[in-house]
């Protein structure tokens, strides 16, 4: 519920913003106040999240410090279950509310008009439905002098946050629905306190370690959980989906593991002490971290095939920690040099140049995250370490300027992430010097007004579900190679076997060949005229059990061939197409649609 201090004589909001440790803008924008700026005494403000604690000075009374932050002494001792006579004592940290957890109604208010005043809104229209339901009123009628808790109402936007909470021996993955405010158990006690979720970019499975250590991968719609890989150690464990979902990546000591979701087949590249190893969008090469052959940390790239690894940086500091790869591939951010001090740097791979970001006065900058579309990065900024502890919820840009605070939480440290618009940011808060985090909130961006989304124990990770397909599908079918499969709907066709649109396209063909499946696809895959490039990948599978290939391109794939891959799968039967007999199919699409559509493949 929304906490309410009363305007007394004297006040300004830059002063009770300060007093409670927010912005003046966030206080404004929280309480619908006209741009003059205009406050008047008595006016009830809703306070959003600050600093809401205070350290006891020699000489100090209860009664004082009310005094100081101009709020009731009840407030204050039911805050900190203080019993009488109400002793405190120099250096006790003290809760400080920055008010009453309720708001009084004044003469000519409406449901209406206190929805709208303090931000109760859902997908743009105000809900005095929740209100009134939170405050078991009967019907919508209010009167002077009644108190009503004031709720923060879900968005009604669509979207879907994932987190890690629970207890001892039963943390879970949890689902909250941005659009309902609905919260949904995803997993029944198969998380641990580190678990963190990892969606797929098609948002249908979620990854995770979990219990024992092991890599749990869990679909979306139905809760079928599958147990694909055992770890030595799931703390600081870093999974990464493939552009295309097919393909997770992670390390273990020794080795990158690619694994296979649709065929449950592992790739290995042997690589000691690789960690945060991650795809670049063309979905052909990886990123990780990595000793040179000194010990010194390096960030590196190598093809999925496990070859062409290169050096990509030329550190002589401190070990690179948390890398993260930019969402266009161009950027790479990094923090260094441990978790005691943490500072965030920004590497532009196009031009090698390097960028700090100053961060929090403490030097504690945790969980960078990178803006969907490359230009912002937030992050977590523990500060105030004589009050216990707060992060403040930063902005900055990819060149490390124009850093922002947009948001307080009341842990040492929070993750935090981007909704796929970019518009808003989740972190956590609720902490105390006993518990963890036991509220999830999302701040708007540009307005800095935060909603509280959740209140339950021991929250631990979240990860905002990546924006849905805008992509409708449709079924293509060919009775003369006797196939079918779906397609982005709003592709075209330009000739019989060909279609295409802005983002991909589709042909198909058929061969035959006496060969075997592997000579087919090196044929294929090297031809003369290298349309997949000089280095393109065979990746081996077997889907309805008919012997399969997929062919990715290299980096140096002429551009004229648009990113174009292939599958190659033995017909269960040869088919006959007039006088001649075809033994395999093949589809040629652009890499980011070929799995997905591969997917959906039906002999007929």
């Amino acid at each position: 519920m929304q906490i309410f201090y009363t305007v007394q004589s004297g006040d300004t909001i830059n002063q009770i913003a300060s007093r409670f440790g927010t912005t003046t803008m966030t206080l404004i924008n929280a309480n619908n106040i006209p741009s003059h700026n205009t406050i008047f005494i008595g006016q009830q403000l809703s306070i959003p999240p600050g600093i809401n604690r205070y350290r006891v000075q020699s000489g100090d009374t209860i009664y004082k410090i009310a005094s100081q932050f101009r709020i009731p002494i009840s407030a204050i001792i039911q805050a900190n279950d203080l019993s009488a006579p109400y002793v405190i004592y120099p250096n006790q940290l003290l809760e400080i509310p920055p008010g009453l957890p309720y708001y009084t109604v004044q003469p000519g208010d409406s449901l209406y008009r206190i929805g709208l005043r303090y931000k109760v809104t859902t997908a743009g229209t105000v809900n005095t439905e929740l209100i009134r339901t939170v405050n078991n009123l009967s019907s919508t009628v209010i009167y002077p002098g009644m108190r009503l808790f004031i709720p923060f109402a879900p968005f009604g936007e669509k979207g879907i946050i994932a987190y890690t909470a629970g207890d001892i021996g039963s943390f879970d993955i949890w689902l909250y629905d941005v659009s309902s405010g609905n919260t949904h158990q995803l997993t029944n006690r198969l998380g641990e306190s580190f678990s963190v979720p990892y969606w797929s970019p098609n948002r249908d499975k979620i990854a995770f370690v979990g219990r024992g250590n092991i890599i749990y991968l869990v679909q979306i719609n139905t809760g079928v959980t599958a147990t694909i890989d055992q770890l030595s150690e799931g703390i600081g464990a870093y999974l990464n989906w493939s552009p295309n979902n097919s393909i997770l990546t992670y390390s273990k000591p020794n080795q990158i593991v690619l694994y296979q979701v649709n065929t449950n087949q592992f790739q290995i590249i042997n690589q000691s002490e690789a960690t945060d190893v991650q795809w670049f969008p063309n979905g052909n090469q990886l990123l990780f971290q990595a000793p040179d052959e000194n010990g010194i940390s390096q960030l590196y790239r190598i093809q999925a095939n496990g070859t062409n690894r290169t050096k990509i940086t030329a550190n002589t500091g401190g070990r690179y920690n948390h890398v993260r790869l930019s969402p266009n591939g161009q950027f790479v951010l990094y923090t260094t040099p441990g978790a005691s001090i943490s500072i965030i740097h920004i590497i532009d791979l196009s031009t090698g140049s390097e960028y700090e970001v100053e961060g929090g006065p403490l030097g504690k900058n945790y969980f960078p995250t990178w803006s969907h579309d490359a230009t912002s990065i937030a992050f977590s900024a523990t500060s105030f370490e004589e009050l216990g502890y707060f992060s403040l919820i930063k902005t900055t840009d990819n060149h490390g300027n124009n850093e922002q605070t947009i948001s307080i939480s009341n842990c040492f440290s929070t993750p935090v992430d981007w909704s796929p618009n970019g518009t808003k940011i989740a972190y956590l808060s609720g902490c105390t010097t006993e518990i963890s985090a036991t509220e999830l909130w999302v701040t708007d961006v540009n307005r800095h007004v935060s909603r509280r989304l959740v209140t339950q124990p021991n929250i631990m990770a979240l990860e905002w579900a990546p924006e849905a397909s805008k992509d409708t599908t449709a079924t293509y079918q060919n009775s003369q190679f006797r196939v079918q499969f779906q397609y982005p709907s709003h592709w075209r066709q330009v000739s019989y076997v060909r279609y295409e649109g802005a983002a991909g396209f589709f042909q198909l063909a058929v061969k035959s060949s006496p060969a075997t499946i592997g000579v087919v696809c090196q044929n294929e895959a090297h031809h003369i005229l290298m349309p997949y490039g000089s280095d393109p990948q065979i990746t081996h599978t077997s889907i309805q059990n008919q012997e399969a290939c997929f062919i990715y391109p290299s980096l140096d794939q002429p551009a004229e061939m648009n990113n174009q891959a292939a599958f190659i799968i033995r017909y269960p039967n040869p088919i006959t197409i007039g006088e001649d007999t075809y033994q395999f199919f093949i589809l040629w699409a652009d890499s980011h649609h070929i799995n997905e559509m591969v997917s959906t493949v039906d002999f007929i």
